[in-house]
């Protein structure tokens, strides 16, 4: 009964000791593939940040890309310790990877979605546009979505999919903008008077670009008003600032002329029916 004993003692102590090695050096493995895959992330990051020539959209992207890589590349080593056979599993993995592939449809578009995003760069980190059905900054773009922020700092993940299968538009693309206004006024003030008026505010401003010149000219006659469309051209970077400010001094201005910007009136007339 001793020898039994000890027997299946010795037995479990083998047993122990050959896979409880493996457990070490597979969690050993891990914690230092994970932690070198986000070391690289980084390194290579702030190498490819330093050139000037390399955008920083791809930066995020590639850095992504080598962290991903490695934690593959971890696993697979991590496997190798409990003795599985890599080669043959590298191959399994890509049958099982094209099965997958067809279901996940959707995530597959989404990686090259973000090639192609990345590879003729509509926009870069830093943009303010409108993708996807959303109005917001681009902060980053990875293999699967592009990360944005809106105007009042709401973070939101966008689908790569959704932003290159959609019209984009890059407010932040060109270094000059046309700032589109309408002024109305009343059918009973100086049109020429009030027109003189705004082009003495827009050339008093220095943000008001010369070339092109600004464009001052009657649009339509409304029902309670004459519309002046108002478009001068300013550094995109002052875009709403230069509206708003503009805007408002107008409206002053106006005041202190005596030309009245009118807004719609309704009269309504009751008649009492007596019995």
């Amino acid at each position: 009964m001793d020898e039994q004993l000890q027997e299946s003692l010795d037995q479990i102590t083998a047993i122990a000791t050959e896979y409880g090695l493996s457990v070490i050096g597979a969690i050993v493995i891990l914690i230092a593939g994970f932690w070198f895959a986000g070391f690289a992330k980084r390194s290579v990051r702030r190498l490819m940040d330093r050139s000037e020539k390399i955008d920083p959209t791809i930066s995020i992207f590639f850095s992504s890309l080598v962290r991903y890589a490695i934690i593959v590349f971890t696993i697979l080593a991590v496997l190798d310790q409990f003795g599985v056979e890599t080669t043959s599993f590298v191959a399994l993995i890509g049958a099982i990877g094209l099965a997958i592939g067809f279901a996940l449809q959707g995530t597959l578009s989404n990686v090259a979605s973000g090639i192609m995003l990345l590879f003729f760069r509509p926009f870069k980190v830093g943009h303010f546009v409108d993708a996807g059905g959303i109005s917001g900054t681009v902060k980053g773009i990875n293999l699967f979505s592009t990360e944005m922020a809106t105007p009042d700092n709401v973070q939101i993940i966008v689908p790569n999919s959704e932003i290159w299968g959609s019209a984009i538009k890059n407010f932040s693309f060109n270094p000059t903008r046309r700032v589109d206004m309408v002024m109305g006024i009343s059918y009973d003030d100086d049109i020429d008077k009030a027109m003189g008026i705004i082009k003495e505010i827009l050339n008093a401003d220095a943000r008001t670009h010369e070339d092109p010149a600004p464009v001052i000219a009657v649009g339509t006659l409304g029902e309670s008003s004459v519309d002046i469309l108002v478009r001068p051209w300013c550094n995109a970077d002052d875009y709403w600032k230069y509206r708003w400010d503009v805007t408002k001094k107008i409206k002053e201005t106006f005041d202190d002329k005596g030309i009245s910007i009118p807004y719609p009136h309704r009269v309504i007339q009751t008649t009492s029916l007596d019995k």
